[in-house]
């Protein structure tokens, strides 16, 4: 029997239960039936066929969160083509390169994004097709067209070391780089991190704030549609009153979240009773704070379990537990990983010391796209280097400290700028924080802290003052941000994290 993830995540869950319902679009409430789903995923991959896309070429989707999103995936997938989704914010300049670099055969753009997508397409060597979804440009085919054209197809007999997708790294510096993933990460993620750590199942309905052109959001629905859980669509940019208000319309019990939207969440007026149904929160991407923690328990209801994963791994393999949560904490090794912290020589560190974490299990990517430097950095036999510095606690939870190249050598010391972040947030009306390096008068090197307040707070030297006075008495004083800007915004990628790079060049 063929490998292929197809048969497992849309084939089967259709065989076993037809009418249940696979996909909810959140602001319209449409629904969309297994059988239905599986109808138009073998569909996508006869289209894809008979546009003469041949197996093991690249589809790249510049795709809103809509059902056509997941056609394409996992009807690529089924043809076995490989499927590559890209982030739907980027400039053109960016998608040209990835449409360079990736040589992907074929894409297909929602109408969200075609002004930015299409001028890119211009001139390319290996594109050959030009597809948009909901929308038009001159020359390019419409989806919905060319999949009802198409009878349902067969499903490619894919080996489950055949390479099913490809992720491209959000990446906070540099250019991104494009992982490859195999058909069997995808089960192994499921049964591994949602059935084992989160217990998903079919009573479950999933919302997500994360996109799915994103590691955490896609394995958000690989997850639900192989546990049999339903999941909530948004195709929009999520917005605290449309995630409220489709919370509050489709009583979802799990909900995926990032750092970054908790603290928003928390810094709005959110009606009592709006998360009720929700009997999980998850937040990854980067840590989450012990404050805004402690604050969504007191303020929302929302047990949050925070976690880390990474486009390399496909999804998650650090995380907190339903039994077991601390605060400010990563979490435990997930079941099926294997974490080793290392130093700069490659030596193990004890616990309680920082080094940089290195991972081993079944999803970690075969490599990079194109780049044998990164790859040859990257990877050492069974264990992948992250680039993440963390330190491993008594109870064997794992505590973040920043990436590698974030990290502050202030007076010889190393600081963390997750640490001093976390005690930042503590201070009333604050709402984000991040600090990176700076040098002061004599060249050395010190924190600075890059501020974001909330609507009813305003700046002042006062309040930069007292900032500075919550970190020395939270922290060892050394650590304190020598120099506090308070911003209107902080840059983001697209995946929530900052850039932290961008602030250490203002």
């Amino acid at each position: 029997m063929s490998d292929n993830a197809v048969r497992h995540f849309i084939l089967e869950p259709a065989e076993r239960d037809p009418d249940g319902v696979a996909l909810i679009d959140g602001p319209t409430g449409a629904e969309t039936t297994r059988a239905e789903l599986a109808d138009n995923v073998l569909k996508a991959s006869s289209a894809l066929a008979d546009l003469g896309i041949q197996r093991e070429q690249r589809v790249m989707m510049m795709m809103a969160d809509r059902p056509a999103f997941l056609e394409v995936f996992w009807g690529a997938m089924a043809h076995g083509t490989v499927p590559v989704p890209v982030s739907t914010m980027l400039p053109t300049k960016d998608y040209r390169f990835l449409l360079e670099d990736s040589r992907a055969t074929a894409c297909v753009v929602s109408d969200l994004f075609v002004d930015q997508v299409i001028p890119a397409t211009e001139n390319q060597p290996f594109l050959e097709h030009v597809i948009t979804d909901g929308g038009s440009s001159d020359g390019a085919l419409l989806w919905s067209e060319t999949r009802d054209a198409a009878s349902p197809g067969e499903l490619f007999p894919a080996d489950g070391e055949d390479i099913a997708f490809w992720l491209y790294t959000s990446g906070t510096t540099g250019f991104p780089k494009g992982a490859l993933h195999r058909h069997k990460d995808m089960a192994f993620l499921t049964e591994v991190y949602a059935q084992n750590v989160l217990e998903m199942s079919a009573q479950d309905r999933v919302y997500m704030v994360p996109k799915l052109f994103f590691a955490y959001g896609l394995g958000i629905n690989y997850f639900a549609l192989g546990t049999g859980a339903t999941h909530v669509l948004f195709d929009g940019r999520p917005t605290v009153p449309d995630v409220v208000d489709h919370v509050t319309r489709h009583r979802p019990t799990m909900f995926f979240g990032v750092p970054t939207f908790m603290a928003q969440l928390l810094a709005s007026d959110v009606p009592d009773g709006t998360f009720d149904s929700v009997r999980i929160a998850v937040t990854g991407g980067e840590t989450l704070p012990a404050d805004i923690f402690r604050r969504a328990k007191d303020e929302l209801d929302l047990t949050i379990l925070d976690c880390v994963g990474s486009t390399e791994l496909a999804h998650i393999y650090v995380a907190n537990r339903l039994d077991r949560q601390e605060p400010g904490s990563s979490g435990w090794v997930v079941d099926g990983f294997e974490i080793e912290l290392r130093d700069a020589d490659g030596n193990l560190v004890p616990d309680g010391e920082p080094g940089q974490m290195y991972v081993a299990g079944e999803s970690v990517t075969p490599g990079y796209w194109r780049r044998t430097d990164h790859n040859r950095r990257a990877f050492h036999g069974r264990f992948m280097a992250t680039g993440d510095t963390f330190i491993r606690n008594p109870d064997e939870s794992y505590t973040y400290l920043g990436r590698e190249d974030d990290m502050i050598k202030a007076g010889g010391i190393w600081v963390s700028p997750a640490e001093v972040e976390a005690a930042i947030i503590e201070v009333q009306g604050v709402v984000l924080a991040a600090v990176v390096g700076a040098e002061d008068g004599e060249g050395l090197v010190k924190p600075k802290a890059f501020v974001l307040l909330d609507e009813e707070t305003d700046a002042s030297a006062e309040l930069a003052s007292s900032i500075q006075e919550h970190v020395k008495s939270s922290l060892a004083p050394f650590k304190y941000p020598r120099w506090v800007e308070f911003v209107d915004e902080l840059p983001t990628t697209a995946t929530g994290k900052v850039k932290r790079h961008l602030l250490r060049d203002s």
